[in-house]
C-alpha cells in the first residue's frame, strides 16, 4: 500500500471522527441546561454561578468545532483548540478522581448518576488520550480534501 495513501486515510479518519465527536457531545449537551449545570458542577471547581454560565456555552462550542472540522474550516487551528479543551477534560477528570468526586462526566449524556453509579475515570481518560491523538495528528497532518478553507 502506497504511503501516501495509508496517511491521507489516517488523516480522513482523524478530521471526520473527531467531527462526529464533537458535534455528538455537542447536541446531548444543548438543550439539557439544567443536567448540564449540574455535571459542571459536579466537578466542585466552578461555582454554580459558574457551571450554568459554561453550561449554555459548551454545547454551541463543541457544535461549532465540530462544524469547523467537518467542512475544513481553519484545520489546524480547530485542531490545536480542540486539542486544549481535551487535555482540560482529562484535568477535570483527573482532579475529580484525585479527589474521590463521584461524578458523571458529562461528554455525550448528562443523565444524573444514581447513587451506586460512577464515571470510569480510567475509561474515560483513555478514551480522551485516543482522542488527543486523532486531534494532534489533524494538526501534524490534516486532510485538507473537501476543505473549505484548510489553513
Amino acid at each position: 500500500m502506497n504511503k501516501k495513501i495509508l496517511l491521507d486515510a489516517i488523516s480522513f479518519i482523524a478530521r471526520f471522527y473527531m467531527s462526529y465527536v464533537w458535534i455528538h457531545a455537542g447536541t446531548a449537551k444543548i438543550n439539557d441546561h439544567r443536567d448540564v449545570t449540574q455535571a459542571i458542577a459536579a466537578y466542585q471547581i466552578f461555582t454554580q454561578e459558574w457551571a450554568s454560565y459554561l453550561a449554555q456555552l459548551i454545547g454551541p462550542l463543541e457544535i461549532a468545532g465540530g462544524v469547523f472540522l467537518l467542512l475544513g474550516l481553519f484545520l489546524r487551528s480547530a485542531s490545536k483548540l480542540s486539542a486544549v479543551v481535551l487535555v482540560l477534560f482529562m484535568i477535570g477528570i483527573g482532579q475529580a478522581w484525585a479527589r474521590g468526586l463521584a461524578i458523571d462526566c458529562g461528554c455525550f449524556n448528562v443523565q444524573g448518576l444514581n447513587d451506586d453509579q460512577t464515571a470510569d475515570y480510567l475509561k474515560t481518560i483513555l478514551r480522551d488520550l485516543g482522542y488527543l491523538a486523532l486531534t494532534l495528528w489533524t494538526v501534524w497532518r490534516p486532510f485538507r480534501k473537501f476543505a473549505l478553507y484548510p489553513q
